[in-house]
């Protein structure tokens, strides 16, 4: 793994063996990070042979590796050979605070939301440079959406993520005018001095809107911020609406409230304004 350190009083970054051989002195931890992390939505399952290649893993090392997940549960194995990610993950994951924590607070509300709105609620907080969707509710008659729970969003191309980073950091806001985005994304970022100033008016307003097309359909995001005292963004939420079959911007007062809602029900309720631009 990139940046890994072992212990010898360097991070720098180590080149990869040739023959798919992990790097000289990559700690176990790392390897086994990029094992599990080869599991996604399209391969919930896989071989050996498949997730060595997917990991960049000599097969023998990748067997190892699987063998000592499998044992503290972390993978499971089918009778066919497969693997799979195990439970034992999920029940570590519901006590991160950010996870299952904020989600249990906020269901109820995301839950009269949805029945409200008929259409996709979500709840997502920030990890980086991306948002990770910890909570969709969906109503039957909704339209399909292409975000799914544990997913990635962008920041800069859906509403929560434009929540989420209008009240991080300021450095966290250049790091990301600074990074590299996907070249599909690019035009929906705009200018550097025309992101900035979407980011202050959503700090002004407590609310962001964005339209982008999904599939066939053009969809609308409206999301709010569960903020803290400093004010910082604890969460978003939003609701998401094809753009033609309704009028998202009438959704901005539930979706504001509801934010406010939790807030407080979290104990964290906003005061003042938001930070100077």
């Amino acid at each position: 793994m990139n940046g890994s350190h072992d212990g010898s009083g360097t991070n720098e970054e180590r080149p990869r063996a040739r023959g798919h051989r992990p790097a000289h002195g990559e700690p176990l931890l790392d390897r086994a990070f990029r094992v599990l992390t080869c599991f996604g939505p399209e391969t919930p399952v896989l071989s050996l042979t498949a997730l060595a290649a997917r990991a960049d893993l000599p097969k023998a090392t990748t067997l190892r590796i699987a063998r000592r997940l499998v044992e503290h549960g972390a993978l499971e194995r089918a009778d066919s050979g497969h693997y799979t990610i195990g439970l034992r993950l999920l029940e570590i994951a519901t006590v991160a605070p950010r996870g299952h924590g904020l989600r249990a607070i906020a269901l109820p509300y995301l839950q009269d939301l949805c029945h409200a709105t008929r259409q996709h609620v979500q709840l997502v907080v920030r990890e980086g440079l991306e948002g990770v969707l910890v909570e969709r509710l969906s109503a039957r008659d909704a339209q399909r959406v292409m975000y799914r729970v544990g997913g990635r969003l962008p920041l800069h191309a859906t509403a929560p993520g434009l929540v989420l980073l209008a009240f991080a950091p300021t450095q966290v806001q250049e790091d990301f005018l600074a990074a590299d985005h996907p070249p599909d994304e690019d035009d929906l970022m705009g200018t550097a001095d025309a992101l900035r100033s979407r980011l202050a008016a959503i700090r002004r307003d407590r609310f962001a809107v964005f339209s982008r097309p999904q599939w066939d359909v053009s969809m609308t995001g409206v999301s709010a911020p569960i903020l803290d005292r400093r004010p910082a963004t604890i969460a978003a939420i939003s609701v998401i609406t094809p753009t033609e079959r309704s009028q998202p911007a009438a959704h901005i007062p539930a979706v504001v409230a509801v934010a406010r809602a939790i807030t407080r029900a979290m104990g964290t309720e906003s005061v003042g304004d938001a930070p100077a631009d």
